[in-house]
């Protein structure tokens, strides 16, 4: 009888109500995703291949990508650096308020972005707390593309930190201890020790960062100035079609950013599937 019901719950399946479960998420996957994006390319195809390839090239436009892209890969490169930095701090020393900053590091997930915009462009205004410092200096910040590399930055610093900071809790110090044992020195031990285990981490949170920064509108909009051709980005691109009722145009581009995001996705998904199988090899469970 045992077998008999062991034998029965292996052939009907894992998940109770598999037909059911995979038709209610068939149909919520298709309402809130797939019929919105598909919506996106249907509206884009309404302009002539010629039209459509002149619409996503045009100067504006391919402007607007390089601000995007180019001040999104530097702001997750930084928060790269900072953000390793920060997790190691964290994780390894015990210092008076370190809750309070780990508790500050999800800020950016709670503060809506369009408050976080108004605070920064308050703080780096020419007039404000820390504008004021830089101005002397010929430094302006607000409402420039470095106001963009700010805000983004601030935005993508959680993702960084909160990637990375697991691997290094798993990570015992008795591996750094054995290397100085051997001889190693701190910069041995880094790029031979450390380094391999946080790599895919470190890769997967600056892929996080990034996909994050390029689709931010909330939060630069207010800091960046929107000058054309100059500190545009390419979402304040998308509303400003609409707005002119050039929707074809604003899907056209929004088509393109899709496409990057699924790129991006694919990327993501396959730097957390490395840091999955790293982390289990260093671990000694494969292969045990």
């Amino acid at each position: 009888m045992a077998y008999t019901r062991t034998a029965h719950s292996a052939t009907s399946g894992v998940i109770p109500g598999f037909g059911l479960s995979l038709g209610y998420t068939l149909v919520y996957m298709s309402l809130l995703v797939l019929i919105p994006m598909s919506a996106i390319f249907i509206k884009a195809s309404a302009q002539s291949l010629p039209e459509f390839w002149a619409t996503i090239t045009a100067p504006p436009v391919v402007a607007s990508y390089r601000v995007s892209f180019l001040t999104s890969l530097l702001a997750a490169a930084i928060n790269v650096v900072f953000g390793s930095l920060l997790a190691w701090s964290l994780v390894r020393y015990n210092f008076w308020g370190k809750r309070l900053v780990d508790a500050l590091i999800d800020l950016p997930f709670a503060l809506p972005t369009a408050v976080a915009g108004i605070t920064l462009s308050a703080l780096y205004a020419q007039n404000g707390w820390i504008g004021s410092l830089l101005a002397p200096y010929g430094v302006k910040v607000a409402f420039t593309p470095l106001g963009i590399l700010v805000a983004l930055t601030f935005i993508g610093l959680p993702f960084v930190v909160r990637t990375i900071q697991p691997i290094l809790q798993d990570l015992s110090p008795e591996f750094e201890e054995a290397a100085a044992t051997l001889g190693a020195r701190r910069w041995q031990t880094f790029r031979h020790v450390i380094l391999p285990a946080l790599l895919p981490a470190i890769l997967t949170g600056f892929a996080l960062a990034f996909a994050r920064a390029v689709g931010e509108y909330g939060s630069v909009i207010f800091i960046a100035g929107n000058v054309p051709m100059v500190s545009e980005i390419t979402p304040l691109l998308i509303i400003t079609r609409l707005d002119q009722f050039d929707i074809a145009g604003a899907t056209a581009i929004a088509a393109v950013m899709l496409v990057v995001s699924f790129i991006l996705l694919f990327l993501i998904n396959g730097l957390q599937h490395w840091t999955a199988r790293r982390s289990s090899y260093l671990s000694g469970e494969d292969g045990v």
